[in-house]
């Protein structure tokens, strides 16, 4: 039988090493899913449970993976669907490629059921590469270059087929006028470093600097063991956007966690006092965070020029891949004799441990949400993987969690999507079955759509060669970051119609889906839960019923932050005793003398 379209498009998928596409099937992409009944399912078919989680996993997959993320849907609404996926992975800087059906060629501008314009709902997220395949004599060059352009570029990428050119015969280019070759699938990895020149003026600031700063993003992932090095020779400690969070392990004493508003008071600190500040593979977006411009002399380093001296006015450009820069960098840049910097540093992070572990045990209404995620830092598997989903608890994720040598996270960075934490952990069991993968949800995001793709955890948890899959579930009862927001930000009480949530048992509608559900609803009870729930064999549902009142704002909090909090209180907060108590406590933690001895007045 001759090859169709959708027989091209799987094979030339498996040149590129394409082992699992995330979708949903219907009517836009019935050639295509016929042609993964006739491949033998390879590449791998992922039905998701709605296609912007197929993309959210597709998204995933591609960052903890580091190959490309393949997501397919219908046209009309399945192509919609994919938008939010794809806008997570363009912001992210994550290459993903979507392959969309379209209504039938002969319909086309007929108003003909489920006809969208794709070419314009894609231009936008899709913007480094978007075709539409008219003849099979395309699909080579399209599909080709998808893939190389959402590497090339890390981006996401979409290949539009008409549902009836999916069926046809498949033709290849010829060697004639107006029709497109294409080369084999290769994936050449090349590295760049900056001139000479450029190098040696990076290590001359750094040299000098008496204060020396670094900010690691997720661009310097690769490059752990030269940031390492890098940090001795200069004395620096090492701060971590959010994307970055897994780019040094927390137990080192010089890295101080992260910035920003999920940040903390060590990273808050040394962005203030340094006078040198050195950005790796980072596009960390609130400069009122970094040093007060003229302050520091800055570095940046980036793979990508578009990226460089956008968040803070840097001294030295240097455009070139991390790992491979900071290598030739690092025998121009003279030691620091003075250590005194560095000193300073690992008393402000040892003492920041000592506090945020004070403020996780103090008693709440009825669990601390702090505390569920410090009990998990100190069961964490080895090689563990953890996302996160968008909402209060991501406070307590960027703050509270000590991640180890080997061990990774991630979470929707630059869109911060609610919704994407479950998928996310799916994405990164197919990424690694071999590794235990934990999602901290907020119930909010688990209402959305977290609780109906449990079912595709369950489908194919059997393909997992590592059975732990947790999926904790911070339970209150409130669009809790949202509630906070409006009373720090705006000075309003929380407004319960759009606020509060509907109040359900997770742990029991896990059960009913064939997961094994967990509540908890004592403070003590939670370390044996989470080691229940670690050991467990197949996908967990960890039901913590967390106080809402817990405040989840910075310790660095500025006074206009604070005078709106007291307004929204004075306004009528529906639980303002409560919440004047919570936080005083809470804040109180940070006023404790160190146990180490090593108190340096951080906290004042």
């Amino acid at each position: 039988m001759a090859q169709q379209v959708g027989d091209y498009v799987l094979q030339r998928l498996r040149e590129w090493g394409v082992e699992h596409v995330f979708g949903y099937p219907g009517d836009g992409i019935n050639g295509l899913v016929a042609a993964f009944g006739r491949a033998g399912n390879r590449p791998e078919f992922v039905q998701a449970r709605h296609e912007e989680m197929a993309a959210f996993e597709a998204t995933a997959f591609a960052k903890f993976s580091g190959e490309v993320g393949v997501c397919t849907a219908t046209s009309g609404p399945g192509a919609i669907h994919l938008l939010n996926g794809l806008y997570d992975a363009k912001l992210d800087h994550v290459p993903v490629v979507a392959i969309v059906g379209q209504t039938a060629r002969s319909a086309m501008g007929g108003s003909y059921q489920q006809e969208v314009d794709l070419q314009s709902l894609f231009k936008d997220v899709a913007n480094e590469y978007l075709a539409e395949v008219n003849v099979a004599e395309q699909l080579p060059n399209a599909l080709d270059r998808a893939i190389r352009i959402a590497r090339a570029r890390r981006s996401p990428t979409v290949v539009i087929i008409p549902s009836d050119l999916q069926e046809e015969t498949y033709t290849a280019p010829e060697h004639e006028f107006k029709q497109v070759p294409s080369s084999p699938p290769a994936d050449p990895h090349s590295a760049t470093t900056p001139a000479k020149s450029e190098l040696q003026a990076a290590a001359e600031i750094l040299s000098a600097g008496q204060r020396v700063a670094i900010l690691a993003g997720q661009g310097a992932r690769d490059a752990r063991a030269e940031l390492m090095q890098l940090a001795d020779i200069t004395g620096a400690g090492v701060a971590k956007a959010l994307l970055g969070k897994d780019v040094l392990p927390d137990d080192l004493p010089w890295v101080t966690g992260s910035i920003g508003l999920l940040g903390t008071r060590p990273s808050y600190e040394m962005m203030r006092d340094c006078d040198t500040l050195l950005i790796v593979g980072s596009n960390f977006p609130y400069s009122q965070f970094l040093p007060e411009f003229g302050q520091a002399r800055a570095i940046q380093i980036d793979c990508d020029a578009t990226m460089l001296g956008m968040r803070y006015p840097v001294e030295v450009s240097l455009i070139g891949d991390a790992q491979q820069t900071l290598a030739e960098l690092i025998p121009l840049v003279t030691r620091a004799k003075d250590r005194s910097w560095r000193d300073s540093i690992e008393a402000k992070v040892a003492r920041w441990w000592e506090t945020m572990e004070r403020q996780a045990m103090l008693d709440a209404d009825p669990v601390n949400p702090m505390r569920v995620v410090w009990e998990l830092s100190k069961q964490l598997p080895d090689q563990a993987i953890v996302t996160a989903d968008s909402g209060s608890s991501t406070n307590w994720y960027a703050r509270c969690l000590r991640l180890r040598e080997g061990m990774r996270s991630s979470l929707s960075g630059t869109l911060a999507t609610m919704g994407a934490g479950v998928p996310y952990a799916i994405g990164a069991k197919f990424a690694h079955p071999e590794r235990p993968v934990i999602a901290l949800v907020g119930d909010g995001a688990m209402q959305m759509n977290g609780l109906a793709e449990l079912l595709t955890a369950m489908r194919y948890r059997t393909q997992w060669s590592n059975t732990c899959f947790v999926v904790c579930v911070f339970h209150n009862n409130d669009l809790n970051q949202v509630t906070w927001e409006l009373r720090a930000m705006g000075g309003a009480p929380k407004f319960e119609e759009s606020q509060s949530l509907p109040d359900i048992s997770y742990a029991d509608t896990a059960a009913m889906l064939g997961c094994t559900g967990i509540s908890v609803d004592d403070p003590g009870e939670l370390a044996h839960a989470w080691e229940r729930a670690l050991n467990h064999p197949g996908p967990v549902v960890l039901d913590v019923h967390c106080d809402p009142e817990v405040p989840p704002i910075p310790p660095h909090a500025e006074w206009d932050e604070i005078k709106s909090l007291t307004a929204a209180i004075l306004r009528g907060d529906p639980d303002a005793w409560h919440l004047m108590v919570q936080g005083a406590k809470t804040k109180a933690q940070e006023f404790v003398p160190s146990r180490s001895g090593r108190d340096e007045g951080s906290a004042q």
